[in-house]
């Protein structure tokens, strides 16, 4: 037997959350066609990987990669780090299905100017990705925010039957041409005045085509109990699985509670579908939000219109140079970006170890000084947490960035190392695999990621080039099935 590639004598780390094992792995087109502890066919390609792990490339599941993706198709910040697909359209904000006339509004600037949003359907993103070739396989959400700047003249109240009845229909298109579902972003001011029923009505569109709900929770700080409660009613009406993202207890007077958060999912999990997302760090990242603004953690400005040259500092620092309070220093910013160091180690560790939640980066590609977690999230999470933190084992890791992922995404064979599943493969040195990218210097690729795959194709090696573009646009479950039939 003729094979293109062969991964001899390997640790594989399924992604089934299952015990590793040792064997070789081979790869003929798009595909993984044999696994044994020996193969003796003969390849174009083999690749020693003694002392090495090959595991499913790793799904980050919570990006803002939207419109990044198609003009820088390499891709560097992701496929350096062992990502082989991502999705994106998280927060309520997606390029996909967006419509902008003028001003791009907050969030939906975290993606790119008004002259980027051209994609008014799924399948114009879709087109879009395909000619791009990007090195990452990609997948979207509908954004509920893109859907209110679409149909309604102001973000800032809730929107009535009629823009209601218009919002389903463009997300029941959205859906059908591949749309892995609706996700909000009701933290913002540009959705918060929506409604709990404006949300209802548009869940009551995911069950029919197996769509999924991920959401920005209405807040991540004190009262989070009643933001979760609102996302899983929402869920329940809607009769669908519910992803909470990058799931926190934000602002110093929260610091603890994810001890109640988690016990709330074990309650709820009991009677539907509840699952969360988070990043490996107790910093968060978006723009600068007056209501965020406080002297209790440090907050550091990652980019600002009216003044870059301010990005990298920190916010009390500016204030302080300028002469002015944290407020006053933020309104001068604005429009900007914030990271805030506003979490608690051990709740970070708790909801990374929580067995429902997915490993995503949540990074921001536009930001001049990106969060660390842009370059640096999934090599963390088995580096530092895994192998250093002894938080979980390997194995469970491996699990939280790949199978545990493509299941709850609906994403047809990927997330495991099985015969007939897509290659998209990732081999690393489990010694050496750690984050470089820092908060001083985040721009920089993970140490010991050796090779990467994608679709069968070679796609990043050792010295830290892109080798291979070959990502695809994913469209759900359900649409690959109806393809099929």
């Amino acid at each position: 037997m003729q094979f293109d590639y062969l991964f001899r004598n390997v640790t594989v780390i399924d992604g089934s959350g299952g015990p590793q094992y040792r064997g070789d792995v081979a790869v003929s087109g798009d595909r993984i066609v044999e696994i044994a502890p020996a193969i003796s066919g003969q390849a174009q390609h083999e690749i020693d990987g003694t002392g090495r792990v090959l595991a499913p490339g790793f799904i980050d599941v919570h990006t803002h990669d939207d419109i990044n993706v198609i003009r820088m198709p390499e891709y560097l910040p992701k496929i350096s780090q062992g990502v082989t697909t991502v999705i994106v359209g998280n927060c309520g904000i997606s390029a996909a299905a967006a419509t902008v006339k003028g001003d791009v509004p907050d969030p939906m600037n975290l993606l790119g100017e008004a002259a980027q949003f051209v994609y008014p359907t799924v399948d114009a993103y879709a087109q879009a990705v395909t000619q791009a070739r990007p090195a990452v396989n990609v997948g979207t959400l509908v954004g509920h925010t893109a859907l209110r700047n679409n149909h309604m003249d102001s973000l800032f109240r809730a929107a009535d039957d009629h823009e209601i009845q218009a919002m389903r229909q463009q997300l029941r298109l959205a859906l059908q041409q591949g749309a892995l579902g609706l996700s909000t972003g009701l933290a913002y001011a540009s959705a918060f005045q929506s409604t709990t029923e404006e949300v209802m009505a548009l869940a009551e569109e995911l069950a029919a085509e197996q769509g999924i709900y991920t959401t920005h929770l209405r807040s991540e700080f004190e009262p989070i109990l009643e933001a979760l409660d609102e996302a899983f009613r929402i869920g329940r009406h809607g009769n669908v699985p519910v992803v909470v993202s990058h799931h926190k207890c934000a602002g110093a007077k929260n610091w603890g509670r994810t001890a109640q958060t988690l016990a709330l999912f074990e309650k709820v999990r009991e009677q539907q579908d509840v699952a969360c997302d988070c990043y490996p760090y107790s910093a968060s990242s978006s723009t600068l939000d007056m209501k965020q603004i406080t002297g209790d953690f440090d907050i550091i400005i990652t980019w600002s219109t009216p003044h870059p040259e301010m990005a990298g500092q920190s916010l009390k620092q500016i204030a302080e140079s300028w002469s002015l309070t944290l407020e006053e220093a933020g309104k001068r910013l604005m429009p900007a970006g914030a990271i805030y160091h506003n979490m608690d180690e051990q709740d970070v560790q708790r909801v990374l170890r929580y067995p429902l939640t997915m490993v995503g980066s949540d990074g921001l590609p536009n930001d001049p000084m990106p969060h660390p977690r842009l370059w640096g999230a999934f090599p963390r999470v088995l580096g530092h947490y895994s192998r250093d933190e002894q938080l979980f084992p390997l194995t469970v890791a491996v699990h939280k960035m790949t199978g545990l992922s493509a299941a709850r995404f609906k994403l047809t064979d990927r997330g495991l190392i099985k015969c007939g599943y897509f290659a998209d493969l990732v081999l690393f040195d489990p010694q050496t695999i750690r984050d470089v990218a820092s908060f001083s210097d985040p721009q920089q690729p993970a140490a010991g990621i050796e090779v990467v795959m994608v679709n069968g194709v070679m796609s990043y090696g050792q010295n830290h080039h892109i080798i291979g573009r070959a990502g695809r646009f994913l469209r759900r479950e359900a649409i690959n099935l109806k393809e099929q039939q």
